[in-house]
């Protein structure tokens, strides 16, 4: 057993039902409840639907490797879902940094909890 794919399969978990909870309250409510345009509600509306698949999706996936022996295979789907979140957690820092907020760290703060299942992922791969 991987206890790095084991703890950042449980992270990712734990990401995943922070977003769906925390994500429907404070994201989706209020997107589907404000001006905008139909169609673009619906698309972004789908989008987050989309994330919350992949993050439950990846959990699972991180869980799976935890009890797989080591092969060439673990080790790619591993980076690829290290990779995934690096990528998740860089599209948050980008986005809070580029609109001038002070203390812009803490506006956006899901990427400190992306960052973590990419870390531990990561060094359950190398």
């Amino acid at each position: 057993m991987n206890g790095w794919f084991l703890a950042a399969g449980i992270t990712a978990l734990g990401v995943a039902a922070v977003h769906i909870v925390g994500g429907h309250r404070d994201v989706v409510r209020p997107l589907l409840s404000c001006g905008l345009a139909d169609e673009p509600k619906r698309v972004l509306h789908a989008v987050w639907h989309m994330v919350s698949v992949d993050l439950v999706l990846s959990g699972l996936a991180l869980l799976y490797l935890s009890l797989t022996d080591d092969t060439q295979e673990t080790g790619l789907v591993a980076w690829f879902v290290a990779a995934h979140f690096i990528a998740y957690a860089a599209a948050f820092l980008v986005v809070t940094l580029s609109v001038g907020w002070p203390r812009p760290l803490l506006r956006l703060p899901q990427w400190i909890l992306l960052l973590p299942v990419a870390v531990l992922a990561a060094v359950g791969a190398a």
